[in-house]
């Protein structure tokens, strides 16, 4: 069953809502991260997924552990 959101102005900005049905089906509290996407049939609004964000933070480290290798490789 869709859910309606408006879009309100919040700040200088624009930002959506999200009513306590939205947040139950997506499993967020305060703070976590959501992710908007393409899809097929239009957007898909996801929560974070902390495994995915585990291995970005590896692959964030990994040209500064491999930076001399990366400086050579780049020459």
């Amino acid at each position: 069953m869709p859910i309606e959101l408006k879009v309100r102005k919040v700040g200088n900005s624009l930002g959506v809502v999200l009513p306590k049905e939205a947040l139950a089906m997506l499993k967020v509290e305060e703070g976590q991260a959501l992710y908007l996407s393409e899809a097929p049939d239009g957007y898909r609004v996801t929560a974070g997924n902390a495994e995915f964000a585990r291995q970005m933070a590896v692959a964030a480290g990994l040209p500064r552990h491999y930076r001399n290798a990366l400086g050579e490789l780049a020459k």
